[in-house]
């Protein structure tokens, strides 16, 4: 299902505030560079605008009504002047860009409205770029190229150069967590956690389907239930259950990350900031630590957890990092 203006508006208010003062100017590029991280909304954009560009009957001159043939065809990827790139396998090649040219080259099926959109530019071949930069040269004054990439540092300097640039921000964990809960019906809690672990939309939700994430999540609330309640079993629980599920060094860092949150919340209780706990399923439980735990040592205990994902990162061998982490996490 396509973004609303609306959503679109929530998720990247300048680049839509940009897009929308070019239609209402009337100056609209003819050329433009979308980039960004994955998932911060460029296809869903490049779409929104291809909407406005070609709708024949816009509201306010920008907005796409949504309905009509234009819409629709645009809709279900059958509109005879939006043409679409992809990469050819790992890249895009000059035998692409060259149909386009051809094609371009054509009188437009319903009016003189043409617009393109290449997915991942910064995978042209070279051949490809030249090719694409004799286009860009040579613009038809109803011809709008989208461009978009999540590695603008690959593009050529002279394509750049002659495009306008909207750059994506990554999506704030209130956004994506909002967006998992409403679109995708993602728990409350499986949402606020998956949003601080990643700014994509799409990895956030396989993420919080995916099993082995669901178990990390329970493994790291049993290991802070055992230093909480019963510290002397937490070595045993780090050998019985960590360090077989976190098996990976990306897992291990992972696992820290998640066990970091859940500290962090406490800071967050503390200081009255409930509104952004993490593991709000658990806010009950962290309340009552909060209490009896001072500022101070949470402060420290956030710390060590950093310090530990750090040393992760020198190659040190899991078991003893785990083991240290335990000692100093009981400390105090």
């Amino acid at each position: 299902m396509r973004k609303t203006r609306e959503e679109l508006y929530s998720q990247q208010p300048i680049v839509l505030k940009m897009i929308e003062n070019s239609f209402r100017k009337k100056r609209v590029a003819h050329a433009y560079i979308l980039e960004g991280d994955k998932g911060t909304g460029k296809k869903d954009t490049s779409l929104f605008f291809a909407k406005a560009y070609f709708c024949v009957e816009p509201e306010d001159e920008f907005v796409p009504c949504n309905s009509c043939n234009n819409c629709r065809r645009i809709d279900s990827g059958n509109h005879p002047d939006l043409h679409v790139i992809e990469p050819d396998g790992l890249s895009i090649k000059k035998w692409q860009i060259q149909e386009l040219q051809e094609e371009f080259s054509k009188t437009g099926v319903e009016s003189n409205k043409k617009l393109y959109i290449i997915e991942h530019a910064d995978r042209m071949t070279p051949n490809a770029a030249n090719s694409l930069l004799k286009f860009l040269e040579e613009p038809n004054s109803q011809t709008v190229a989208l461009l978009l990439t999540e590695q603008v540092h690959r593009m050529l300097d002279t394509i750049l150069s002659r495009c306008q640039s909207l750059s994506f921000k990554p999506l704030s964990a209130r956004i994506l967590r909002n967006l998992l809960i409403q679109d995708k019906g993602v728990s409350q809690p499986l949402a606020s956690l998956v949003s601080q672990v990643t700014n994509d939309l799409n990895d956030a939700y396989q993420l919080s389907q995916d099993e082995w994430f669901g178990q990390s999540r329970a493994i790291v609330l049993q290991l802070s239930e055992v230093l909480y309640s019963r510290p002397v079993d937490a070595l045993f629980l780090i050998q019985d259950k960590w360090l077989s599920h976190f098996k990976e060094k990306t897992q291990l860092d992972l696992g820290l990350s998640l066990l970091l949150l859940l500290y962090r919340d406490l800071i967050q209780i503390q200081i009255g900031d409930e509104e952004n706990v993490v593991y709000i399923d658990q806010i009950d439980e962290l309340k009552q630590r909060a209490l009896q735990t001072s500022s101070s040592r949470v402060s420290e205990q956030v710390a060590v957890i950093l310090e530990a994902k750090q040393r992760l990162n020198t190659n040190m061998n899991p078991h003893l990092l785990m083991e240290q982490l335990v000692l100093k996490l009981q400390e105090g």
